[in-house]
Formats: C-alpha cells, sequence, structure tokens
C-alpha cells in the first residue's frame, strides 16, 4: 500500500473517534465545499437552462432562419410574396442540418367584441407547419387543423383571450385592412373559431400572435395559392446557427434574403449572452471562497499534527512525502462536499425542474418558471474542476511543511 496514503487514511479515522481543535474548522470546510457545488450547480443549470429555454421560444415562433423578399423590408406584416416554388423548397438538400421548412405569412388585423378591442398579428400557416413546439404551450382545447379545406380555426394567446374574454369555441370577429383600399372602404372581416388556446409564457409574442389558416391571407392580400409571405427555417444546432444562416443565404435566389433570428432579435441574444460571463465569474468566486476555507482546514491540521511531522521528518521521511499525506487528507475532506453537494444540488434542481418551485417574471425573463437543463458533462466538468482547482491552491500552505524543524515539532504542544 502507498505509504503516504496509508497514513492519511489512519489520520482521517482517528478523528472520527476523538474531538479535536480541527474538527469544528474541517466541517466548516467541508459545508463550504457542498454549498458551493450546490451553488454552482444551480448557476450552471438555471443559466444554461434559461438561454436553451429562451431560444427555444423564439424559434418556435419564427424558426431559426427566415427567408423572405428583400422588399420586405423587415416589416411585422408580409407585403411582398414570393413563391413556394423554389429549389430548396421543402427540402433543403444543399445545406446540411436543416431539418424542417415552412411556408407562413402575416397580417395585422384588429379583434373585436362588444366592450373590447385587441390589435393582433395574424400569422397564416399551412399543412406544412412544425406544431410540436406548441404541443408544450397548448393550455387549452387542441391545435387547429388546416387540411385541404379551408376553414376559420384559429390558435389564440391566454394573454389575448382573457384581455377580450374569450374563450375556446367562441367566435373572434377580426377586421382587416384592405391593401391599396380607397378611403372609408369596408375592412376585410373573418369570423375565427378559436380551438386553441396556447401560453408559452414569452409575453413579447404572446400578446401579438394569433395563428390561422394561412389562405385566409393568401385570398385578403390576392395572392396566388402558391405564394406565402417567408419560409421558416429549423436547424438542428443552434450553436452553428451563424454558419448555416451564411450557407442557407448563399444557396437561395439573389431575389431573397435571409436572416437569422440572432440578427432579427439581436437584443434579447446579446442578453443571453452575458449569462456566460455572469456564471464563470459566480463559478470563480465560489470556488476561490471553498479554496480558501480548505486552505485555513489545511493549516489548522498541519498545526494540530506538528509533532507527528517532525517524528516522521525524524525518520527519514521526505517533505513532499509528508505534504502528500495531508493533501491526500484534504482530497477526502473535498471529496465529502462534493458528495453532499451533489447530492443536495441535483435534488433541488430535479425538484425545479419537474414541479416549477421558483416562478419568474415573464416580462422580465420571458418564461414563467425558472427553467432547468440537467447534463451529466456539467457536473463532472464541476467537481473535477472544483477538486483540481482546491488541490493546487492547498499546494502552497502545504509548503509550511518544509520549514517545520524535527526537533522542535517533536516537543511542540
Amino acid at each position: 500500500m502507498n505509504f503516504e496514503y496509508f497514513i492519511a487514511k489512519r489520520l482521517i479515522k482517528g478523528k472520527e473517534h476523538k474531538s479535536s481543535i480541527s474538527t469544528p474548522i474541517i466541517k466548516i470546510a467541508i459545508s463550504a465545499i457542498a454549498i458551493g457545488v450546490i451553488m454552482m450547480l444551480i448557476t450552471v443549470a438555471t443559466g444554461v437552462g434559461l438561454q436553451r429555454k429562451i431560444r427555444e421560444k423564439v424559434a418556435a415562433f419564427n424558426g431559426h432562419v427566415l427567408i423572405s423578399s428583400f422588399d420586405n423590408n423587415n416589416s411585422v406584416e408580409s407585403l411582398i410574396p414570393i413563391t413556394i416554388n423554389q429549389s430548396f423548397y421543402p427540402e433543403f438538400t444543399d445545406v446540411d442540418g436543416v431539418v424542417h421548412m415552412q411556408g407562413v405569412a402575416t397580417k395585422m388585423g384588429l379583434i373585436r367584441t362588444e366592450t373590447d378591442f385587441e390589435g393582433v398579428v395574424v400569422k397564416g400557416v399551412g399543412k406544412d407547419y412544425y406544431w410540436d413546439y406548441f404541443k408544450e404551450y397548448l393550455i387549452e382545447g387542441r391545435l387547429p387543423n388546416y387540411g385541404d379545406q379551408l376553414n376559420e380555426e384559429i390558435l389564440l394567446s391566454s394573454h389575448i383571450a382573457n384581455r377580450l374574454g374569450l374563450t375556446i369555441g367562441d367566435k373572434a370577429i377580426t377586421y382587416f385592412l384592405k391593401k391599396n383600399a380607397k378611403r372609408n372602404s369596408n375592412p376585410y372581416i373573418r369570423a375565427f373559431q378559436i380551438v386553441g388556446i396556447y401560453n408559452s409564457g414569452f409575453q413579447e409574442f404572446d400578446e401579438t400572435f394569433l395563428f390561422a389558416d394561412i389562405r385566409h391571407i393568401q385570398k385578403m392580400n390576392k395572392w396566388k395559392p402558391d405564394e406565402i409571405g417567408n419560409f421558416e427555417v429549423f436547424i438542428d444546432d443552434f450553436d452553428s446557427i451563424d454558419q448555416k444562416g451564411q450557407e442557407i443565404y448563399e444557396n437561395i435566389p439573389s431575389t431573397l434574403d435571409s436572416q437569422t433570428i440572432a440578427l432579427k432579435y439581436a437584443t434579447i441574444f446579446e442578453w443571453l449572452k452575458l449569462f456566460d460571463l455572469n456564471i464563470i465569474g459566480i463559478i470563480g468566486i465560489i470556488i476561490l471562497v471553498a479554496g480558501i476555507n480548505m486552505i485555513t482546514a489545511l493549516l489548522v491540521l498541519i498545526l494540530e499534527k506538528t509533532p507527528m511531522i517532525g517524528i516522521l521528518k525524524a525518520l527519514g521521511s521526505s517533505d513532499w512525502s509528508i505534504r502528500k499525506m495531508f493533501l491526500y487528507n484534504a482530497g477526502y475532506l473535498i471529496l465529502i462536499g462534493l458528495f453532499w453537494g451533489n447530492l443536495i444540488g441535483v435534488g433541488l434542481l430535479f425538484l425545479q425542474k419537474h414541479y416549477g418551485i421558483v416562478g419568474l417574471n415573464p416580462e422580465t425573463y420571458y418564461v414563467s418558471t425558472a427553467p432547468v437543463y440537467i447534463d451529466i458533462s456539467y457536473v463532472l466538468v464541476l467537481n473535477i474542476g472544483t477538486m483540481m482547482l482546491c488541490l493546487l491552491m492547498l499546494l502552497i500552505p502545504s509548503y509550511i511543511i518544509s520549514k517545520i524543524s524535527p526537533t522542535k515539532s517533536i516537543r511542540f504542544q
């Protein structure tokens, strides 16, 4: 058996059966490691979880890359139609990583009831629309079914429904201005039927969008059946969105423009990037505090075991050999802190993930509950990083062992 490990093991077992001056300090150090791990796990899991959830919600309403006519000038409403008869639709085979494409169109409208009214953006979608995101957001009713026949089914947000006092089965009388219409001309009127109510938690979108059959917009705008407002493209890896956005732009006709959601909603995504700096800063501070606590505990251990150090030196042990004994001991204490920190931290994260105990203000954070993303790789990196950094920090105070004189330390009380 390794000599240093054997002595360290005896020291560890010996402390369990007797009280010493170092006991409370060691407990504080272990608690600091455990609390630090808990805070780091929560910081990373909620920070990354919030980034992923917000990206997912923005993509649910826009796709990852939007393809439209240059003449639309970033207007919320689809002004210039484009044909769906494109070489890249419905399968964008020229760019790897594209998993889905859909044609949509938008038009400004006004829902009016007997007592109130609300401005909306009606998003026209068809049979190719990717509804998977909205299965999670659906809170009442069902998703619309836009089959072969034009119908009046719509999906409305709970925000708009509550403001107007509407519910499942109600008619939503919606008015639309005629394009290039003469003054005092009557608007288009559609009596939509609410079949589903959603709540994405992203208030900026919930207070704006209503989903209807795209053929209503085509008919009101006097477009052809094969004309749409823009394409929405979904990719399989958001981290490569800038690269894929450029590849898509290079593989579409010169009359069309493309834009990633990272550019369209630059303010939101720049805000999300700040989370990375916050996470790194918090982890750095926590590891520093935990390391300082371990340094204190190690110094107390060295002070307490000074006579033993003198005896080992007198018997011929080298300074590095004795330092290794105390580093083994410190490593054991760090492992105890990591164990309890992981147990409590991961437990809290699972509770939040499945029960949503901690809520957030959707107006500020775009989500109603704190999202959690748990990945074993993050947990392993945090644990290994904490262990290595703490041990590296302990190398410096352990150097004090080389300064201890055997003759003086044996008589030390």
